[in-house]
């Protein structure tokens, strides 16, 4: 008898708890127990199209907490995203310096949302449900907490113009802390900035 898969476990338990809210134990539970359970839920609603929600869609929710809120797309009509090679991977890693594009973290700080170290994933600029494909030009890193609100979202980069005005309204020691992560962050390789790195002290 073949074997079933932790994302197939998880298709026909979600599917017979429509509407349902569910935990993460269960979820973990449903999937056989694997650690990467949370990445099968991730691939069921950012590749399959599955209305998943958590507490960063629904306010209703609490951390940890999951609801598929209505049966999924047929199967017929779903792209499934291929793998991204470990060329690729490495490639956006190294391009975005192992930092989560949206909230500044690197592998090993303490995510301050969750109390634990951050980890990074590839994510989607544009998601793959809204045409987003499998390329460096649509691919960036995010830390696990970002990934999950990113979610079905085409950020567009902020402009300049946009920066400076947040960090001018800032406090002074964040500030400070912008200022300190910029010159950490380019330390090690000034060129990167090209013609900008002169205004560097």
């Amino acid at each position: 008898m073949p074997k079933i898969s932790a994302k197939e476990r998880l298709r026909i338990f979600l599917l017979a708890r429509i509407g349902e809210v569910l935990s993460g134990d269960q979820l973990r539970q449903a999937a056989g127990g694997i650690t990467e359970w949370a990445r099968r839920v991730r691939e069921l609603r950012d590749e399959e199209g599955w209305p998943i929600k958590t507490h960063n869609d629904l306010g209703s929710l609490k951390p940890g907490q999951y609801v598929l809120e209505a049966a999924p797309p047929e199967r017929a009509g779903v792209s499934f995203a291929r793998t991204l090679s470990t060329k690729l991977r490495a490639q956006v890693l190294d391009r975005n310096g192992f930092t989560c594009q949206m909230c500044g973290l690197t592998p090993g700080e303490i995510d301050p949302n969750t109390g634990r170290p951050a980890r990074l994933h590839i994510g989607h600029i544009q998601d793959k449900s809204l045409g987003g494909k499998d390329e460096l030009s649509n691919l960036r890193t995010l830390c696990s907490t970002c990934n999950q609100g990113a979610t079905n979202l085409t950020l567009e980069k902020p402009s300049q113009i946009w920066l400076l005005s947040q960090v001018r309204r800032a406090r002074e020691d964040d500030q400070v802390a912008v200022y300190n992560w910029l010159r950490k962050k380019f330390a090690a390789n000034k060129e990167a900035l090209g013609s900008t790195s002169k205004e560097l002290p």
